[in-house]
């Protein structure tokens, strides 16, 4: 199949369907009519001879042919994109999509450089369209080595070949319980380790087993990669587990949640900056990289 202008247009239609999770909400993002949207998805889909998604009373969801072409979709429109800065670089201009990926939680933490860092990118930068995508450190690691995110920000415990790695910040956490958590009560001297061995654990995927070692258990009663439904877990009572101290501190303020032996078990998470290894870099994301180095510096907590 060759592919042709038409066919670039339908998959970026194709692409903000799928991520707006229909046909009627990506209306007002792509800004034409449901039954334009709609005759541009039929054509795709005779065109490729296959059935992309299911739409109707049922809701809207992809098929197994529509979640191929859905990543396909999304490593080419990125490579696009990517070769279009690199043409405008040889006019010495930054425009064109640079598509950054993050974790989740990070905006309350005064040691990110993201926030100034996006905002020093935009005055240097106003015509280069920024997408930011929110994953877990696997999956952003995943997207960077596939050429979908031109660069990621976020803690990556493992070392992958064909990523390079920046090192940029450092996030504090600490050990929690709430409330209603029996360990809230207790004085510092009556959590042991044997105590907190017992408890039921919230752990954070990504890093393995290194939680459960931190508190000598035998295993993780739940593990989640994403903050916020770690700390819903945390704040059922059910479970102990690490937070970002900036994140917890909203709960910690209202007594929700309890920090438990600060001296004993404070743990770091290292966020570095990956990108593709020997890939071509347009100037464009070389100047987002550049602006969170920069960003990072001025912040107490960077890593030197």
């Amino acid at each position: 199949m060759q592919i042709q202008d038409a066919d670039l247009k339908s998959l970026r239609i194709f692409e903000t369907i799928v991520q707006c999770g229909g046909f009627s909400a990506a209306q007002s993002v792509l800004n034409i009519s449901a039954s334009a949207i709609s005759e541009q998805m039929s054509q795709l889909e005779t065109r490729l001879g296959v059935r992309l998604c299911e739409r109707g009373r049922s809701g809207f969801r992809l098929t197994e042919e529509g979640e191929v072409l859905y990543e396909a979709a999304q490593r080419m429109l990125s490579a696009v994109e990517t070769f279009r800065m690199e043409a405008e670089t040889l006019r010495r201009q930054l425009r064109g999509t640079l598509r950054v990926g993050v974790i989740d939680a990070t905006l309350t933490d005064p040691g990110s450089p993201l926030t100034l860092a996006i905002r020093r990118f935009g005055e240097i930068a106003p015509q280069v369209h920024l997408q930011v995508q929110i994953d877990t450190p696997n999956a952003l690691e995943q997207r960077v080595m596939d050429g979908r995110l031109h660069l990621a920000v976020g803690p990556f415990p493992a070392r992958l070949p064909g990523l390079d790695y920046t090192p940029l910040y450092r996030e504090t956490h600490g050990l929690f319980c709430s409330r209603t958590n029996p360990l809230y009560a207790q004085d510092d001297a009556e959590i042991t380790l044997p105590r907190l061995s017992q408890s039921r654990v919230a752990a954070r995927a990504f890093l393995g087993r290194f939680d459960l070692e931190q508190l000598r258990a035998e295993q993780a009663a739940g593990s989640v990669d994403n903050v916020e439904a770690r700390a819903m877990m945390i704040l059922s009572g059910q479970y102990i587990g690490f937070l970002p101290l900036h994140y917890a501190q909203p709960w910690v303020d209202k007594g929700e949640l309890r920090r438990l032996r600060p001296e004993a078990y404070a743990t770091f998470l290292d966020f570095d900056i990956i990108m593709r290894h020997g890939a071509s870099t347009p100037r464009a994301v070389t100047a987002f990289h550049e602006q969170l180095l920069s960003s990072s510096v001025l912040r107490p907590d960077a890593v030197s």
